[in-house]
């Protein structure tokens, strides 16, 4: 009996994603970091001081974990809270000076890694996997 494509491409996917997340995460816990850390301090980098709630969001954490992380980045002097003028309950995340620095100086490392790591694709299969999964991702979202 032939396999189904589906299950095929589930087991495909899963053992790219972790050959993918195994060489990325190499890098970034040569850094001392966590993925969740890197993630926090690579969406500050990019988007600016953001709400813990909408950090959760980009970084796919819980709300107790993203706590924790932020806590984590706030002792070793990259990330700063402050309060969010329009209500006293929320509060912004954004990297200190010295965040800035550390991320500015090992993203574009990370981006060669991962340059480095998709290579067994050509830019243009690049872009038509990256259409491909976006779209699988969205129907699948769909079926919850």
């Amino acid at each position: 009996m032939k396999s189904d494509p589906a299950l095929r491409l589930w087991v495909v996917l899963a053992r790219a994603y972790n050959a993918l997340a195994a060489a990325t995460n190499r890098h970034i816990e040569s850094h001392d970091l966590t993925p969740a850390e890197f993630a926090v301090l690579e969406a500050l980098y990019h988007k600016g001081p953001l709400l813990l709630g909408e950090i959760q969001k980009k970084v796919l954490v819980s709300s107790g974990g993203m706590t924790w992380i932020v806590d984590r980045l706030v002792k070793r002097g990259l990330v700063e809270r402050t309060p969010c003028p329009g209500d006293r309950r929320a509060r912004y995340a954004g990297l200190t000076s010295a965040g800035r620095e550390f991320i500015a100086a090992i993203f574009p490392e990370h981006a060669e890694v991962v340059r480095r790591a998709c290579r067994g694709l050509s830019a243009a299969e690049q872009r038509e996997a990256r259409e491909l999964l976006k779209r699988l991702g969205l129907e699948a979202a769909t079926d919850g």
